[in-house]
């Protein structure tokens, strides 16, 4: 990995959700359009793939803090 990859690797901890969503779909783009060497074209696959354990990592953190807020029982729900 390049030192730039490496960089980008360390930075992908401090990207929210969206930014990584819409890197990745950059990602995506570039590697459907073509027109990449192969060493760019797998620089582009790491870094999408380290771009969607970002995105995984958002959405397991949503996904527990749902099933917590679920999980509690209801304050005052209504009954009176």
């Amino acid at each position: 990995m390049t030192d730039e990859g490496t960089a980008a690797a360390a930075a992908t901890g401090t990207l929210g959700y969206e930014q990584a969503r819409d890197e990745l779909i950059e990602v995506v783009r570039r590697l459907e359009a073509g027109g990449t060497t192969l060493e760019e074209s797998l620089a582009l696959w790491e870094r999408g793939e380290e771009l969607a354990k970002v995105c995984r990592h958002w959405l397991e953190g949503a996904r527990a803090r749902l099933d917590a807020a679920l999980a509690r029982p209801q304050d005052g729900g209504g009954e009176v």
